[in-house]
């Protein structure tokens, strides 16, 4: 069996319905995974996903704030979700494809704008949701899974515009980077992005800031798709596409691909 995957922070997916509608219909994955999807689960607008042929959708949402959505072609199983550091945000959901493999969908708090838990309780909340995300792949050690979703950390130097200018700024503080080499340790993840894409500046976030975000180019790898180990070899043709940061009213986020042949 093989199947496409695309992980994407959608920044609102009844805003954002037309561009989401625009990717299955020019890319059609196999399984789409949104973030932020700022919806109570019964609002997310699906008719015209299941138009397109996506039948299947496990989510958690909220009003106004996060939420995670999985979107199928292929029949997929609830199994549930976790509310680490207890924040009581719809962050995460797992899905479980009928050949076995269990997706697990994230999105980790931003951390908000200083890197110092003392003075700002979002960073303090984003270090503990990352050492509980650690501690529960210690536990219970994934297999068969791919982790995918907006983890809110750029890990490597070329994963942002800058590393030195970006070092004291959140996503790219070494503290970070820490907390989330010591999930991926914990699950056995591996990078699949990287192992497709090894070298170079590669980013799927760019600041609605810029007055041209695709001149001035100051991104960051903010996205990301892993396979615990008994499946990275299954997994080839990453791809991040840039061009949708482009599109009409789009989300600061560009969708990130991944193909498994399992």
């Amino acid at each position: 069996m093989s199947f496409t995957l695309a992980t994407w922070n959608i920044n609102s997916v009844r805003l954002r319905e037309p561009i989401v509608v625009k990717l299955l219909e020019e890319e059609g994955p196999d399984v789409l995974c949104l973030q932020e999807c700022k919806s109570p689960v019964d609002k997310i607008p699906t008719e015209a996903f299941r138009a397109l042929g996506y039948e299947h959708m496990i989510a958690r949402g909220q009003k106004g704030y996060n939420g995670v959505a999985i979107l199928s072609r292929l029949p997929i199983e609830d199994v549930g979700d976790k509310d680490f550091a207890s924040l009581g945000h719809a962050r995460h959901v797992a899905g479980r494809l009928e050949n076995g493999v269990t997706i697990h969908n994230f999105y980790v708090p931003a951390g908000g704008d200083e890197p110092d838990r003392e003075k700002n309780v979002k960073f303090g909340q984003k270090l503990d949701y990352l050492t509980e995300m650690r501690d529960w792949f210690h536990a219970e050690r994934p297999e068969k899974s791919v982790l995918v979703g907006d983890l809110n950390i750029a890990p490597r130097e070329d994963d942002v515009w800058d590393h030195k200018k970006l070092l004291k700024v959140v996503s790219h503080t070494p503290v970070e980077v820490e907390h989330l080499d010591q999930v991926m340790d914990a699950g056995g993840w591996a990078d699949v992005t990287r192992k497709d894409i090894p070298e170079g500046q590669l980013y799927s976030w760019w600041s609605y800031r810029a007055k041209d975000w695709d001149a001035a180019d100051k991104g960051r790898r903010l996205d990301h798709v892993w396979t615990t180990a008994d499946i990275t070899n299954a997994a080839h043709s990453s791809r991040i596409l840039r061009h949708a940061r482009g599109w009409e009213k789009p989300s600061d986020h560009a969708p990130v691909f991944a193909t498994f042949d399992l």
